[in-house]
């Protein structure tokens, strides 16, 4: 079915991404199906979950004022994203590092300039954590998105 949108030249970047990002997941189902996540996985996803939730942020920002409700859609987005976000950076800790013998993988904000690079993960997903504290309560983060069903009915 075509699309209503005129496509172009509009937006190449995203589109890439989003291409990337769907090869990413064909290639992992003609793997093997079994292959569980590594934490290099995770970290580049988390990279792209927390670069999707800036870009909805700023989406949401100037949606708002001239249209209130798609702007209350988009800062809903956004904060399912985070929710999405917080899961991989939980997975990702609960993951057993490549290398056993390397000590401090525990998320440690007191130590993050300084602290190994396995901590990158951390460190952007607290600099996130600041614009989702700035801008969401926790209600917002933990109310279900109404009309929205748990099962898909397709």
């Amino acid at each position: 079915m075509p699309s209503a949108l005129p496509v172009g030249d509009a937006y190449p970047y995203l589109r890439a991404a989003s291409a990337g990002i769907r090869h990413h997941a064909r290639a992992l189902t003609s793997r093997d199906q079994h292959a569980a996540a590594d934490r290099v996985h995770l970290d580049v996803l988390h990279a792209h979950l927390t670069a999707l939730h800036q870009l909805l942020d700023q989406l949401a920002e100037t949606t708002r004022p001239p249209l209130p409700a798609a702007g209350r859609h988009l800062a809903t987005a956004q904060a399912r994203l985070w929710q999405c976000a917080a899961a991989v950076h939980d997975a990702f800790h609960l993951l057993p590092a490549a290398d056993t013998s390397s000590a401090g993988t525990e998320c440690r904000p007191d130590r993050l300039p300084e602290g190994p690079p396995v901590l990158t993960i951390c460190q952007r997903h607290l600099a996130a954590g600041h614009a989702v504290r700035r801008k969401t309560t926790p209600s917002d983060l933990n109310t279900p998105l109404p009309g929205h069903t748990t099962t898909c009915s397709q």
